[in-house]
């Protein structure tokens, strides 16, 4: 009977070979059933993942308390009502001198200058939000909005006015906008190779393109900082100090934020009126040592509107004056801090002279 179902099976007349064969052959895999190895891989994938991440999260973590451990906040963290800013002032007298970075820049863009400043003034270097030793803040990252944490943290840390504002680069249009909406509190100021709020419509248009990459340089920076790619590439800064200040997450994510507000910013500046006769000192870097991140064929026709647009930024001043650093670049104050210096003097020299007695006492 056994042998009869199996040839009923097998077939008609088919050979018992075949038949033993089909009877011997494995079942068929089901259509439903998969084979296990490509889930293993992605598991395993994931695992390891996971496992780098969190061992870069780790690294990152040690090495920014390392690096701060070895360079501790200098000056003094300002509680302002929900987040805590960072300001250094060091020396006596007034009008007190104001610094203010460029953008991404902590305080210590000014430490050569810092120094000198203090010997004839109280000078102040102080972290943007979210910028080196500065809590974040929930609000835009425009200049006005800078300008107004800025009055904030002056009046909370018992700086009184009046001031001598110094912007560099993007810090230019921050020292603007707290003029213009605190104009009795500034008597002097001096621009550093300062942003002109037309200057995205008189470059040649192919810097759009450059811009882009800029940005997402900066995007990649604060997208890998919390995973210490930015360290193991020896992207953060060689100095100790700056490392420890900027080589953070929440630095990197700021950078990226005021690049972006950068339009809105620019037409906050421009929106303010002149300075009056306040004293006004611009500088600006050597027209012969132009960005070395741009083409040459870009270089030419950039420099020679920011040299145009420099012109008019003394201009908002009926005392205003213009000095080039020779030798320097866009940082004058670290390629030629001695002009730096020598501007702060002067401006402030000016500004007592015309300083009435002062109402107010700084702590």
């Amino acid at each position: 009977m056994a042998r009869e179902e199996l040839r009923g099976k097998c077939g008609a007349g088919a050979p018992a070979r075949v038949c033993r064969r089909n009877e011997m052959s494995p079942t068929p895999l089901s259509t439903t059933q998969q084979p296990r190895w490509p889930r293993r891989i992605a598991i395993g994938l994931a695992c390891a993942a996971i496992f780098l991440a969190f061992a870069g999260a780790s690294y990152q973590f040690i090495s920014t308390a390392r690096d701060r451990r070895a360079y501790p906040v200098p000056g003094k963290l300002v509680d302002l009502e929900g987040y805590k800013m960072h300001i250094d002032c060091t020396g006596q007298g007034s009008p007190a001198v104001i610094l203010d970075s460029g953008l991404g820049d902590s305080y210590l863009s000014y430490h050569k200058v810092q120094p000198q400043i203090a010997q004839f003034a109280r000078v102040c270097s102080y972290d943007r939000a979210g910028i080196g030793y500065s809590d974040s803040s929930s609000q835009p990252r425009t200049s006005r909005v800078m300008a107004e944490e800025l009055h904030a943290l002056l009046r909370a840390a018992g700086i009184a006015p009046p001031y001598i504002l110094v912007g560099h680069s993007l810090g230019g249009y921050t020292v603007r906008l707290y003029a213009s909406l605190y104009r009795n509190e500034v008597t002097g100021m001096v621009l550093i190779d300062a942003s002109h709020p037309d200057q995205e419509n008189r470059f040649p248009p192919e810097l759009k393109n450059m811009e882009g990459t800029w940005l997402r340089e900066a995007e990649f920076l604060a997208y890998t900082m919390p995973f210490g790619i930015p360290r193991l590439l020896a992207l953060c800064d060689d100095e100790p100090a700056q490392r420890a200040a900027e080589c953070n997450w929440h630095t990197a994510r700021e950078a990226v934020a005021e690049l972006k507000a950068f339009p809105e910013s620019a037409a906050q500046a421009a929106a303010t009126s002149s300075l009056g006769d306040i004293p006004l000192a611009v500088l600006s870097h050597d027209p012969d040592k132009p960005s070395a991140e741009l083409p040459p064929d870009l270089a030419k026709p950039t420099n020679d509107a920011w040299e145009k647009m420099q012109g008019e930024l003394s201009h908002l001043s009926t005392r205003g004056t213009r000095t080039i650093a020779k030798n320097s670049a866009h940082y004058i104050q670290i390629d030629r801090p001695d002009v730096v210096i020598e501007a702060i003097r002067k401006v402030v020299d000016q500004a007592r002279a015309q300083q009435p007695a002062s109402p107010f006492k700084s702590n």
